[in-house]
């Protein structure tokens, strides 16, 4: 059953990304039953495409290995990973706890799709006096104040209100150690109050009547097994601070847990990561919270592109798709990889040896390589790609750049 709505190396066996929802049947791709080829055809614009069988396997298998720590917890889906609101009704449906936001906007979707103010929590940055003036209208969302200058004007607005604290522990993780992925860390960032100025934080808040009962950290984005370590420099960066908050409700750890996205990704072991937290934290009284975005929907996502253009330019081939770094960002601005396949093998005629080929959007952009070195069969104009890995970042970050703008959402339950 479709729930759809309008918005205005690649070789045969290398099956590194194989799964039983995800796989080609009679030498056409599927996703969760659904051949790909078939809904890009019909829907005549980009389309992406999501399993929700896949966010529940994703949100079940991270559940599972949450029970094995001593303290509560509780998963909010990070919205901003993809908000498409037939997506949020079913991550409700299957009962995740509830949602992180960070714009006003999105404590309104959240609603809009059913979940009560009591299980959404707020962590925005450079927050307006505007944004409070929503904020103050919902007194159940739970809010984290990432700066003393929102803390401030939070509390003139509301006092009495009980609420946590976003901190950075001066450590950060991202896939691939890549630094634009990194919340927190050496160099000076933007998010979070620092340790050296908790206490000023503390007193201000006492001033102001508001009761300081949750922490927040969010380190980076995307880490695997190989980040674990600097994982743990993030937790024990955070220890001064729960030392200085002895009555503490709740420690939300953010989200960040990554996915493969290339061949030779391991997938991130879940019982080790539980591991370095029951390590550093199993003496917390406090409840867990943690807020997976792309761990849950990335790998749920496919987008799906038509190829218009196939040509060779200066010894360089190139295939060009309908499609640019306006639907999806993250290959363009944060080097992370979209794994192209063929929605249709090549056969008789078009089976060629696969070639490397740059794929390349419609935008008139320098930046607009969705794929830089792409190992691919004979493609005719007119065949399909499919793009891996599309279901976080991409539709919740598209522009209309070039007014190339549209492009057609599908969940498949």
């Amino acid at each position: 059953m479709l729930d759809s709505r309008t918005v205005s190396p690649c070789e045969p066996d290398s099956n590194w990304w194989e799964r039983k929802d995800l796989t080609y049947l009679d030498g056409r791709l599927h996703l969760a039953g659904q051949c790909l080829e078939h809904l890009a055809r019909s829907a005549g614009e980009p389309v992406f495409v999501y399993s929700a069988c896949r966010v529940a396997s994703n949100l079940g298998r991270l559940r599972e290995c949450l029970g094995g720590l001593p303290q509560s917890t509780k998963v909010l889906y990070a919205m901003k990973a993809n908000r498409f609101l037939p997506l949020l009704s079913e991550l409700r449906r299957l009962g995740v706890d509830g949602v992180d936001v960070c714009s006003p906007d999105e404590v309104l979707r959240a609603r809009q799709v059913g979940f009560r103010e009591d299980q959404i929590s707020f962590t925005g940055t450079s927050v307006s006096d505007a944004d409070i003036d929503v904020l103050a209208r919902h007194p159940g969302v739970w809010i984290n104040c990432d700066s003393l200058s929102s803390l401030r004007r939070l509390g003139q607005r509301c006092p009495g209100r009980k609420i946590g604290l976003r901190i950075n522990p001066r450590a950060g993780v991202g896939y691939r150690q890549n630094d634009q992925l990194r919340y927190s860390g050496e160099l000076p960032t933007k998010f979070g109050i620092y340790r050296d100025r908790l206490e000023e934080a503390l007193q201000l808040a006492a001033r102001l009547d508001l009761q300081v009962a949750g922490l927040h950290l969010h380190a980076g984005c995307g880490y695997l097994d190989d980040q674990l370590e600097n994982y743990r420099k993030v937790l024990t960066g955070i220890l001064p601070f729960l030392e200085r908050m002895p009555a503490l409700e709740h420690l939300n750890l953010g989200g960040g847990l990554g996915i493969p996205l290339v061949q030779g990704d391991a997938p991130l072991d879940l019982a080790a990561w539980t591991g370095v937290v029951a390590d550093v934290l199993g003496g917390l009284q406090a409840s867990i919270w943690i807020e997976p975005g792309d761990y849950l929907v990335k790998d749920a996502g496919i987008l799906v592109l038509e190829v218009n253009t196939v040509e060779e330019k200066d010894g360089c081939r190139f295939i060009g798709v309908n499609g640019g770094f306006n639907l999806h960002i993250e290959p363009a601005f944060y080097r992370l990889p979209l794994h192209p396949l063929p929605c249709r093998f090549p056969t008789g005629s078009l089976s060629e040896v696969p070639v490397p080929a740059q794929v390349v959007g419609n935008i008139n952009e320098a930046l607009d390589i969705l794929h830089g070195n792409a190992i691919l069969p004979g493609l005719r104009e007119g065949d399909y790609l499919a793009f891996l890995n599309a279901g976080g970042y991409g539709s919740s970050m598209s522009s209309n750049h070039c007014m190339r703008g549209r492009f057609s959402e599908y969940l498949v339950v």
